[in-house]
């Protein structure tokens, strides 16, 4: 591949170090068919002979039906998925073979390549964290009334509803998407023609590339163009983003399991137990889910450091840009995969929720604002006076609801009877009815908007 400039062929470490085909053959769908464009290209601008253009595509079909079949091989002389699928197709067309890489290099090769690929990994990641987006739905209108504690701390703090809370990770899933979206549109631009780094002296068509190959269009400046890894890097920002997000709700899942909470079962699919203790039901996959969080961020930090001092254009440094991306593509589609099951199939205990709702004095808001709003104290008194109640309460084991008239005018008379139809979790959750509460009728409203975003109703 070199030609004649080396006396010598590389050493054995130097073939190893260089070598990027154990990782770089998962881009050969996309290598095929950049190349497939490319000789469609120079066909049509007399650059390569119809004749040549035709023998050439035929052979690129070939090889994808080998490489489908059997694998791509690895044959560390010949460094990556370029050189590999370009030495196969010379065994199968001859000479003619040597004429695809007119007018362009293997830099813009790549960066092509591996545009197409990330591409492909925002469309995958989208159509996945859209099903999850349809299982919070799904149980959040299943629990548009279901009372549960809302925390602030991991201190009870008011009752919402378990629908309401579901919601909240169907707007960070919504977020996610839009990151996903906004980046996939920057990355739609053609690198392919750009050659090594300053474009090229044959007239080509790069219009026609990059609309064959589902671009927008060309890029704007070649050197850019092959040394811009910014799409890789947006892909991971918003990979790690949606890797926090997931962990967050994993959390959530590991603690509502765990005995002293009770909130949930989670599906036998997705946990596991253990090798001495028969009595164990771990969340293995909700855990393994909260670690993945780590290595994606780890991927991205990777790259951002990689790329962080590179002059322009292409550096080998950037050959280690593929590693990181495809390690978070795969465990961010594992996670994505087994948070959508969990939400979808765990068994919510909503008499616990309530409980625990009831027991952990989750209305003392409520009666501090009814007395402001009913018996006109200011609110600092009022949320001294709520204090007192709540340790009554507490001293009683009881809930706020359960202590009587008399015992709430011990500490402040201005107290009446009106103030029980405040106190039940039921009225609280339900007066809380501001655009974007937990009241049930604005968790019906958020759902079937949801769903018509989601094109279930359609």
């Amino acid at each position: 591949m070199w030609g004649g400039r080396f006396a010598e062929g590389p050493s054995a470490i130097m073939r190893e170090i260089n070598a990027s085909i154990p990782f770089d053959k998962a881009l050969w769908r996309q290598d095929i068919a950049a190349s497939k464009a490319h000789v469609a290209m120079l066909g049509a601008q007399g650059i390569v002979t119809p004749a040549d253009a035709a023998s050439i595509a035929d052979g690129l079909d070939q090889v994808a039906a080998e490489y489908e079949k059997d694998g791509v091989p690895e044959d560390w002389d010949l460094e990556d998925i370029h050189m590999t699928t370009e030495s196969r197709l010379a065994e199968l067309v001859g000479p003619v073979a040597g004429r695809l890489h007119t007018a362009r290099s293997r830099n813009d090769q790549v960066a092509t390549d591996f545009r197409l690929w990330v591409r492909e990994a925002m469309e995958q990641v989208d159509a996945g964290l859209e099903q999850l987006q349809r299982a919070l739905v799904a149980r959040a209108d299943e629990h548009a009334a279901s009372i549960m504690p809302g925390f602030t701390h991991l201190q009870i703090a008011q009752p919402v509803t378990l629908g309401h809370h579901l919601m909240a990770y169907y707007e960070m899933i919504r977020r996610d998407r839009s990151r996903f979206a906004d980046a996939r549109a920057r990355l739609n631009e053609s690198p392919l023609g750009s050659a090594a780094l300053a474009g090229t002296g044959f007239p080509i068509d790069r219009d026609m590339t990059a609309h064959a190959l589902g671009f927008d269009g060309p890029t704007r400046n070649s050197l850019d163009a092959v040394s811009d890894r910014d799409f890789a890097l947006d892909y991971l920002m918003a990979a790690a983003q949606c890797s926090l997000h997931l962990s967050r709700l994993a959390e959530e899942f590991i603690i509502w399991a765990s005995q002293p909470f009770g909130f949930v079962r989670l599906p036998d699919a997705l946990s596991t137990g253990s090798s001495i203790m028969p009595q164990k039901k771990n969340p293995d996959a909700a855990e393994l889910v909260r670690g993945h969080a780590g290595r994606i961020i780890g991927c991205t930090t990777a790259l951002m450091v990689t790329m962080k001092g590179l002059p322009l254009a292409y550096s080998k440094d950037m050959q280690d840009d593929k590693p990181p991306v495809f390690e978070a593509a795969s465990l961010l589609a594992l996670s994505i995969a087994a948070m959508t099951g969990m939400v979808a199939d765990s068994s919510f205990r909503t008499d616990r929720m309530r409980q625990a709702a009831e027991l952990g004095y989750a209305t003392a808001t409520d009666l501090a604002d009814w007395l402001v709003r009913e018996a006109d104290i200011p609110f600092r008194e009022a949320h001294h006076i709520t204090g007192a109640a709540v340790k009554l309460a507490e001293s009683k084991g009881v809930a706020l609801d359960a202590l009587s008239l008399e015992e709430l005018q011990a500490i402040d008379p201005r107290v009446d009877e009106r103030v029980f139809a405040a106190l039940s979790v039921d009225a609280s959750v339900a007066s809380r009815s501001s655009y974007g509460g937990t009241a049930p009728e604005r968790v019906r409203e958020q759902v079937a908007h949801a769903r018509r975003m989601l094109g279930i109703d359609e």
